[in-house]
């Protein structure tokens, strides 16, 4: 029986293993020599493409030498190490992501000790920061759903997690998203341990993408409001921290917040990013239409989710359930469909998985969902692994041909996890107590 067991545990990590090479061998034997066929193709440059740097030399320039990082001059600086070269409106070939800095300016302040380092040693080493930090969040996430995994089980995790592609892209990219997810699982953990104070600063550092932590804030807001007397201090270091870090970003470039919010503005006019339900109906009138009265809707049943379970204790499943909502929704609601904002997406994944066997049972509806889901959700480690073993048998230009299949389920993957989530919330909370059945 012993044998078997160990076999079990060898045979998962071992599957979780050729899973996350498959993903990784896709991506240096064929996303990334398709990148640069493409760009050679149509005369587009490639420089360091790393979405660090444009934060990095935004902070460099505006702590060492005074310089506004959202001014035009820092943007053409950020081109010519982001791209290679600044970008020529004249080029059709060219991108139109400008790379500006389109972030809160105290970003920098995160970014800082790293400002007298040369970048690509400042790259390599996020490369692995983002990569201990994004690892280190699996256990946090366990903790929060109050799930006791056992140590082996939660390595495998940890390697499926490392060679998801969602990650795997934000490595490769040095995405701060990777930096934000984190922030917010450490923070979560520590409201499991009572730890209020410094939950609230932690939670004030993962502002610097408003768009990924501003739901949870929302949600824990409510929370905190429901019972001030025993969580006031959560609101009150949020908000302590938040005006320092705004108040020292004052005092480095006055007025920055207007500065802050025109970036942002141009940044989602250039790169014409849209939400996932923009991407999946569509960019005509009625489909707008239709977009905002899903995403209000979707709003509103999370909202009544956060109302109902606003007195529930941080150390309660009902706690953890209700952050993975928030979370699964965020991916809905925020105006891009990035593959690696996915990473919000695991606390949830790890309690559908958890709650796997009574959501299958409740329903043929449940059913056809979570089957669905879970197809979504393996497609990519399935479509990478092909790939990469067909990158040694088939010539390189023919497989990369393919290259897209693996994000075939990107869109469709947090809608989803997000309705999967929303039916398990609401069947489970209005379900009918046992022997109290209608007559």
């Amino acid at each position: 029986m012993e044998e078997r067991a160990i076999s079990a545990k060898t045979l998962l990590i071992t599957l979780a293993a050729l899973c996350a090479a498959g993903t990784w061998l896709y991506g240096y034997r064929v996303l990334i020599p398709r990148q640069i066929a493409d760009a050679a193709a149509h005369g587009r440059p490639r420089g360091n493409l790393s979405d660090l740097y444009p934060r990095w030399l935004g902070a460099r320039e505006l702590l060492l030498r005074g310089r506004d990082p959202y001014s035009p001059a820092v943007t053409r600086e950020i081109q010519q190490g982001y791209y290679g070269r600044p970008l020529d409106p004249s080029r059709p070939g060219d991108p139109k992501d400008q790379q500006g800095f389109a972030y809160p300016v105290y970003v920098a302040f995160c970014l800082g000790p790293t400002i007298h380092l040369q970048f690509e040693m400042v790259r390599r080493g996020f490369f692995w920061v983002l990569l201990v930090l994004t690892a280190a969040t699996i256990p946090l996430w366990l903790r929060l759903l109050r799930w006791p995994m056992p140590p082996w089980a939660q390595a495998g995790l940890v390697i499926l997690t490392i060679g998801s592609l969602p990650v795997m892209q934000g490595l490769k990219l040095q995405q701060i998203t990777l930096f934000v997810a984190a922030l917010l699982a450490v923070a979560m953990a520590l409201l499991t341990s009572d730890r209020l104070i410094p939950a609230g600063v932690v939670l004030a550092a993962a502002t610097i993408k408003p768009q990924l932590s501003g739901l949870l804030l929302l949600w824990l807001l409510i929370w905190a409001v429901s019972d001030w007397r025993r969580r006031y201090p959560l609101a009150v270091s949020f908000l302590v921290a938040m005006t320092t870090l705004i108040g020292a970003s004052e005092l480095y470039l006055p007025h920055w917040i207007q500065r802050f919010w025109h970036a942002v503005h141009e940044y989602q006019a250039y790169t014409g990013t849209m939400s996932v339900m923009e991407t999946l109906i569509g960019g005509a009138s009625l489909g707008i239409f239709w977009t905002r009265a899903f995403e209000l809707l979707v709003f509103a049943a999370m909202m009544c989710a956060c109302w109902k379970e606003r007195r529930q204790g941080a150390q309660t499943a009902a706690f953890g359930l209700t952050v993975s909502l928030v979370l699964a929704i965020t991916l809905l609601l925020v105006p891009t469909h990035d593959p690696y904002n996915q990473v919000l997406l695991i606390p949830a994944l790890l309690l559908l998985c958890e709650e796997r066997r009574p959501i299958w049972r409740r329903s043929n509806f449940n059913r056809v969902l979570f089957a669905i889901t879970t197809g979504l959700v393996l497609w990519p480690w399935v479509a990478s692994a092909m790939l990469a073993v067909l990158s040694f048998v088939l010539p390189q230009q023919m497989v990369e041909e393919f290259w897209a299949v693996p994000f075939w389920t990107v869109i469709q993957t947090p809608v989803g996890v997000a309705a999967l989530m929303l039916a398990h919330y609401y069947q489970k909370t209005f379900a009918v107590p046992a022997g109290r059945g209608s007559s």
